[in-house]
């Protein structure tokens, strides 16, 4: 029995959870043993998962604002640092970044380059200062610092845009796991994934989401690493295959080498569903110049330290000097399934094109490969595909096609484990994208029901009518998100890709120099925000419609561009225009203090 303050006995608590958690596993894995087929190994695995956030969910239930935008500023730093990476490490960290590696070479790796130095900014520009302030959503801090409803209402456009974006490659994700273990098809599945995430924010808000998204990060890291030491011990690689990674992209490309890269015609891509992919150029093809890697990795790097979910996690500590160490949990949570992406990108590969291997189908007759069972299951999900293209029966390296986001989720039962591991994985999967969407859907209800309806048309509304719009808009949203990802428009990885862009362009500037430069003011934020944001998706869309692009900026890094806009504009903005006054520059000298009370309090 557990007696006390919940806060308290927190390592307690979890404790039990995760030895339960696996002991659920095991009873799977006899299940499986006992014949329990794998379609319902699958649905068990979903289901009790997300049963047990529900549940979580429910129980952080509350009715007071402060609860409810900021989980009461009383979240632990080790906690903090678990909810942080689980909110982070979304369905694009889990399911699609190994493919991106996976397909495009480790020029990808700067996506983890940047996204995990864009904490360094967090922790040295942003995150501390903001907690200092007291506020409740970025568009608060932004509105507050300036002064004014526009640069408030600004701040929640560019916030909506980049969180928006980045949502419904969560549902996505959720939708794309849903319809592998629940055999439904992907436009129900994003709902059925939906319905999940409202679950586990409706009722607690940030709360709810807090000690959720704990309990998700532990699922979604047990199921990253347990598939990754298993394959590399079972394939030779050592239990740890971190340190054999040279040795295995040497192997990669021996066998890339031998087995070259045809280029298929446009008659036979025809034949490919629409949304995969086939190994067309060696890794050292793909980002080849050093501009190509840094500007990516620059991007996200200020992607990560301008969107409004992450600063949000930082605002539940009980003070500035927890929230700098919380930085460093978050940094260190998150490499533990980091590091371990190139080497599933690795390992997954050498499964599939190493013949020495039993799993390896490149060379094997193209019947004998369509008679597997795993290419039956991913093939009927549409994120697998072979032809005969040169009609000689035998499979080359050119003729087999595979979705990025079934690398993580397909590897294990290519690799031969066991089917409870696939449902485990399926389990992570839905963690990390639930997790993510959770933070997302509740950053833009927040600020839309706080900064806009709260701060701008009704200040004087009571807290229960309040909350009561916030958890409306939750719905709204959350409904909004799932039908745009039912599209397909864009894949899950490009999507959040996008959102990163979307967030720089229009915030990073005016909240960097909000904490570091007195003399920016109400005119020059407003500027940033507007200009940077509309240079940035003005870019985007002429490269998207045949522009060239220059300096190298593409249609993944058009944040660059809008970025380098805000900064400019907001500038000469507000030196043209009159300082701020005594008493926004005297705050301001105060949220650099590391210590002492918030600057506006309680809300």
């Amino acid at each position: 029995m557990i007696k006390g303050n919940f806060i308290d006995n927190l390592p307690k608590v979890y404790g039990i959870y995760t030895g339960g958690f696996l002991a659920f596993i095991i009873i799977m894995s006899i299940g499986e043993q006992m014949g329990m087929t794998a379609k319902l190994i699958g649905i068990c695995f979903v289901a009790f998962t997300v049963a047990i956030y529900a549940i979580i969910g429910y129980l952080s239930r509350t009715a007071q604002a402060d609860a409810y935008y900021v989980a009461g500023r009383q979240v632990p730093t080790v906690f903090n640092g678990m909810a942080t990476a689980a909110d982070w490490m979304s369905g694009a960290s889990f399911v699609a970044m190994a493919g991106g590696i996976y397909f495009k070479g480790y020029g990808y790796m700067a996506l983890l380059v940047g996204w995990t130095g864009g904490y360094v900014l967090v922790a040295s520009l942003l995150a501390p200062y903001l907690r200092k302030f007291g506020c409740y959503t970025v568009p608060d801090f932004i509105g507050t610092r300036y002064g004014g409803n526009l640069t408030r209402f600004l701040a929640v456009v560019v916030l909506t845009v980049a969180s928006f974006t980045y949502v419904t490659a969560q549902i996505n994700a959720t939708g794309t796991i849903a319809s592998v273990a629940l055999d439904i098809p992907f436009q129900y599945a994003v709902y059925v994934g939906l319905i999940s995430i409202l679950l586990c924010s409706m009722l607690g808000g940030m709360r709810g989401v807090t000690w959720t998204q704990v309990a998700q990060y532990i699922v979604l890291i047990i199921a990253y690493l347990l598939p990754v030491f298993w394959i590399s011990n079972k394939m030779g690689a050592g239990f740890f295959p971190h340190f054999m990674l040279a040795d295995e992209v040497s192997r990669i490309a021996e066998l890339e080498a031998q087995f070259g890269f045809v280029k298929n015609s446009a008659e036979n891509l025809k034949e490919v569903p629409k949304g995969l992919a086939g190994i067309t150029k060696a890794h050292s093809a793909v980002n080849a110049t050093p501009w190509a890697f840094i500007s990516l990795a620059l991007a996200m790097m200020m992607g990560t330290a301008s969107l409004p979910h992450v600063m949000m996690r930082y605002f539940t500590t009980p003070s500035v000097k927890a929230a700098r160490k919380s930085v460093g949990w978050s940094l260190f949570f998150i490499f533990l399934l980091y590091s371990s992406a190139p080497m599933l990108a690795t390992l997954s590969k050498l499964s599939l094109i190493d013949p020495s291997l039993p799993t390896g189908i490149i060379g094997k007759s193209i019947a004998d490969v369509q008679a597997i069972d795993w290419y039956q299951n991913w093939n009927q999900a549409n994120l697998m595909f072979v032809s005969d293209f040169n009609g000689n029966g035998t499979l080359e390296l050119n003729e087999f096609f595979m979705g990025g986001k079934a690398v993580v989720l397909a590897t294990p039962e290519i690799a031969g484990l066991p089917y409870v591991i696939s449902g485990l994985v399926a389990a992570g999967g839905m963690a990390a994208a639930m997790s993510t969407a959770d933070g997302l859907i509740l950053a833009i209800a927040n600020a839309i029901s706080h900064d806009v309806y709260y701060k701008i048309i009704d200040p004087k509304a009571e807290t229960a009518k309040r909350l009561v719009v916030a958890r409306v808009l939750l719905v709204v949203i959350g409904f909004a998100g799932a039908t745009i990802a039912a599209m397909e428009i864009q894949g899950i990885l490009g999507s959040v890709i996008w959102a990163f862009d979307f967030a720089m362009s229009g915030l990073f500037f005016p909240l960097v120099l909000g904490v570091w430069w007195k003399r920016a003011n109400r005119e020059g934020a407003i500027a940033g925000m507007a200009l940077g944001l509309a240079s940035g998706m003005g870019y985007l869309i002429w490269v998207r419609n045949g522009g060239s692009g220059f300096l190298g900026i593409t249609q993944l890094t058009f944040g660059i561009f809008g970025s380098a806009v805000s900064l400019v504009s907001m500038v000469v903005v507000s030196l043209i225009t009159s300082e701020p006054n005594a008493a926004t520059q005297r705050m301001v000298d105060e949220v650099r203090v590391p210590s002492g009370r918030s600057i506006i309090g309680k809300q």
